[in-house]
């Protein structure tokens, strides 16, 4: 915490958008979690509307575009930075974390044209000095031969890829016994894909990262490749689990959405919601490292739904929630066909006073434009999912 008021003085001097969005801000007094949970929430589902009203970076960048390594194009579409200098994604720690080491030969199949996952996962497998086969995505009879010709026993990519690329090579009848290793990520992991690879003698982790923070978290093994529970949030962040819709943060180990801030110099995103979920792990890892762990992915915190023709999203249900003090946690409910939607909003009370329901009711249908029902159940009978 003690680097966060001097991060914010740079954001605020040197990001035209961080000095508009934190203008009534005084650095200095931002140094505690307390404190930066009273800043306002920059969402990534914003980012395409800040960058048209400030091109090309939303004016979040704090180092001018001419001085930048690389730009990004995302779908929507939304712009990415990648500034100068080695490691600048911080995916190195990860990967060592995953048993990836000097002298590997590693086949990055994750993409190098216009999205930022390839030179990601390049600049730190080269930091850790790994030889890098970048062969993108696609072409699996190709990847099957460059892995047997050249020996690569480590490799970065989709776990779905992973899995096509080993079905070519039994198709094939040819042995990549020597891929060795692999760091998926960008997609669920099914435990059986897992398992699978596992019993041919593959170890396998997850790294967790996005377009704009670079790795957020990641997977580690124990020397006899034992995998760790958990993901370690990597160090150069700042992590708040917050209420889905707010900026507020949940209790420990309660299930919210991530929002992060880094301690990047070239593009200092401060409180930046990444639309995930998540929730905080007890302890450290048995591995020995001691930052904080996380659950992993968990869905998406941003996910609107439609009802009778209508969007209903998790700010508006924050609201409901925030009308009503007694309302512990909710869960919003859509039933039945199109065009008949029935909407439930299921409330954690302890004390009920006379009239909550019906209070909660018209809550609802001021803040959705929409009736709606309203269950009050015990406190911990709704799922801890978001």
């Amino acid at each position: 915490m003690a680097a966060l008021p001097r991060h914010i003085a740079h954001a605020k001097r040197h990001a035209p958008g961080f000095a508009r969005i934190l203008k009534d801000v005084r650095p200095e007094k931002i140094n505690s979690r307390e404190a930066l949970a009273r800043l306002p929430v920059t969402r990534k589902s914003d980012l395409a509307s800040l960058q048209k009203e400030l091109p090309p970076l939303g004016g979040l960048n704090a180092t001018p575009v001419e001085k930048l390594a690389k730009l990004f194009v995302s779908p929507g579409p939304i712009y990415e930075p990648e500034g100068r200098g080695a490691d600048w994604w911080r995916t190195a720690r990860g990967l060592f974390a995953g048993g990836f080491r000097a002298g590997d030969r590693v086949a990055n199949t994750f993409a190098y044209h216009f999205t930022p996952a390839g030179s990601m996962l390049e600049s730190g497998a080269a930091a850790l000095g790994c030889t890098v086969v970048p062969t993108g995505v696609g072409q699996t009879e190709m990847q099957v031969a460059a892995i047997r010709g050249l020996g690569i026993n480590a490799f970065l990519g989709t776990p779905s890829f992973l899995k096509l690329i080993v079905e070519k090579a039994d198709e094939m009848k040819i042995d990549i016994s020597c891929l060795e290793k692999a760091q998926v990520g960008a997609e669920f992991l099914p435990p059986i894909l897992r398992n699978n690879l596992q019993q041919r003698g593959m170890r396998l982790t997850q790294c967790y990262a996005s377009a704009d923070l670079g790795l957020i978290a990641y997977e580690s093994l124990m020397p006899d490749g034992t995998l760790n529970e958990g993901m370690i949030l990597e160090e150069a962040l700042i992590l708040e689990i917050v209420r889905p819709g707010t900026g507020d943060p949940v209790p420990a180990g309660e299930v919210g959405e991530v929002v992060i801030t880094t301690f990047n110099r070239d593009y200092p995103l401060i409180r930046f919601a990444t639309g995930d979920l998540s929730a905080v792990l007890p302890g450290a890892s048995p591995c020995g490292r001691t930052n904080v762990r996380i659950k992993g992915w968990m869905g998406r915190a941003d996910q609107s739904t439609k009802v009778r023709a209508m969007f209903v999203t998790p700010a508006q249900v924050s609201e409901v929630t925030r009308r009503h003090p007694e309302v512990l946690r909710a869960r919003l409910v859509v039933e039945g066909e199109a065009g008949n939607d029935r909407m439930t909003l299921k409330c954690e009370t302890r004390d009920r006073p006379a009239g909550l329901a019906e209070a909660i009711v018209a809550s609802i249908r001021d803040v959705t434009k929409l009736r709606g029902e309203v269950e009050l159940v015990p406190p911990g009978s709704l799922p801890n999912d978001g």
